[in-house]
């Protein structure tokens, strides 16, 4: 079991040999003697636990070097525990840490059999604090199996999560690129019985179409050129499981019926193969194409869209999930500050007021991915509009007034000369010196009656 890290900062050097010999048994020691070499390693290891004493050099005989570590401790690792070492003489400087933020303070000389009471308090606390957190997290509304939305049409996505999960039903997920269908998917697989199981999804779109049927299917040895070996397809990969099929409408019509004849039959037959293998799979499928359209068009089966679409989950585009927006930004914010260690504090102001009123096209991986770049190309403190690579509001409220005043101005000079003329547009267009058809497109595009 990896053991828990303990920073001792004390400028005292025998002080810190003999603190480390009694504790290294129980934790990771790490020892530092002033400020510079202490937060060096604060920012590098984060260590659950820090005792520190608040005379350093080059000033051991004042204070200031040690609420200056304490204060930086607090501000970046909020919950790192901080025990005051100090003497009787400096009462009311520890008292006066502790009011700041620091765990506990102790006097020297020190007194190794009560000082390890005191750690293995404070690790205790810290670990039982971590599991709140945690336990918070999972537990909170604003989450729901990987996924985030206190948004009321993602409240109806968990919901209908929750039914369709134990059940077997196929499920039809149906959202714009890049708001979530796979998560979805995997929530249902996760909340049903087949959790222990494999869950295997498929991008119908990214395979080509001579490939595809043998991905799904499998096929027998020396079925076709380059058939060395027998192979199980998708559907027997996912035994007992889930087979998830991204951007079924890609899916090429011959293969729609073998998919249809799996869902009424549960049987497969692998390409070259003649006898038929039963298979216990539930198909779970996405689109983010029209079915409806394509059904009319000669381009998806009917039959096959109302076997997959016992149930319906229609995932909201991010522009409709106004609530949702700067939660889904902050989420992916936090995430990537860890995953590059960075000391990134939050958006600036100008950067959220232009997430929110941004249409996010791409949808949450579109925000994912802005964030995730910016994070590493940022090198100030808060995250800004150039760091996003997107305008501020003020410019598109420039460009929005403008438009709007060209058009404004466009119709009223439409409208006198057609009064100028009493109606006769080819009139009015030579007056305009534009041509009639130009005319006709204006007063369509300005809501003018003709």
């Amino acid at each position: 079991m990896q053991k828990q890290k303990l920073l001792i900062v004390d400028d005292d050097e025998d002080l810190r040999t003999q603190m480390k010999w009694a504790l290294t048994a129980d934790y990771d020691v790490y020892l530092a003697e002033d400020r510079q070499s202490a937060i060096a390693i604060i920012n590098k290891e984060q260590p659950v636990v820090v005792t520190l004493d608040l005379g350093l050099p080059p000033n051991p005989a004042g204070v200031e070097e040690g609420f200056a570590i304490l204060d930086h401790i607090l501000d970046e690792y909020s919950h790192t525990k901080v025990i005051i070492i100090t003497g009787r003489g400096e009462k009311e400087y520890a008292l006066r840490a502790v009011e700041n933020g620091a765990y506990d303070f102790f006097y020297k000389p020190i007194q190794l059999d009560e000082l390890k009471v005191v750690l293995r308090r404070a690790f205790h606390v810290s670990q039982l604090e971590q599991e709140q957190r945690e336990m918070q997290h999972r537990l909170s509304g604003d989450t729901f199996e990987g996924m985030i939305g206190t948004s009321p049409q993602m409240q109806d996505v968990f919901s209908a999560i929750r039914k369709v999960a134990t059940t077997d039903a196929p499920v039809l997920i149906r959202g714009e690129s890049g708001t979530g269908k796979e998560l979805v998917a995997r929530a249902i697989h996760r909340l049903s019985i087949r959790e222990s199981k494999p869950f295997i999804p498929i991008n119908c779109s990214a395979i080509p179409e001579n490939l595809i049927e043998s991905e799904l299917f499998g096929h027998e040895k020396g079925t076709f050129t380059g058939a060395h070996v027998q192979r199980k397809g998708r559907f027997e990969m996912a035994e007992g499981g889930t087979l998830f099929l991204d951007e079924i409408g890609d899916l090429p019509l011959t293969l729609q019926v073998k998919l249809l004849r799996f869902l009424q039959e549960k049987t497969i037959e692998r390409i070259g193969g003649r006898e038929e293998i039963d298979v216990d799979t539930r198909v779970l499928a996405a689109t983010n194409r029209d079915l409806e359209e394509a059904m009319k068009n000669g381009k998806f089966r009917e039959d096959l869209y109302y076997r997959l679409s016992v149930v319906n989950i229609s995932l909201p585009a991010l522009r409709e999930r106004n609530t949702d927006i700067i939660l889904l930004a902050k989420n992916f914010l936090n995430r990537y500050i860890s995953e590059n260690r960075k000391k990134i504090k939050g958006f600036s102001s100008q950067a959220i007021e232009s997430i929110e009123l941004y249409s996010w096209p791409g949808n949450i991986r579109e925000l994912e991915n802005r964030i995730k770049r910016a994070v590493i190309m940022s090198e100030g403190k808060k995250i800004t509009l150039e760091d996003l690579e997107m305008e501020s509001v003020a410019v598109k409220k420039e460009r929005i007034v403008l438009k709007d005043a060209r058009e404004k101005l466009e119709k009223e000079l439409i409208l006198k000369a057609i009064a100028r003329n009493e109606n006769n547009l080819t009139k009015a267009a030579l007056d305009l010196r534009i041509s009639r058809p130009t005319l006709y497109d204006l007063m369509e595009k300005l809501d003018i009656p003709k």
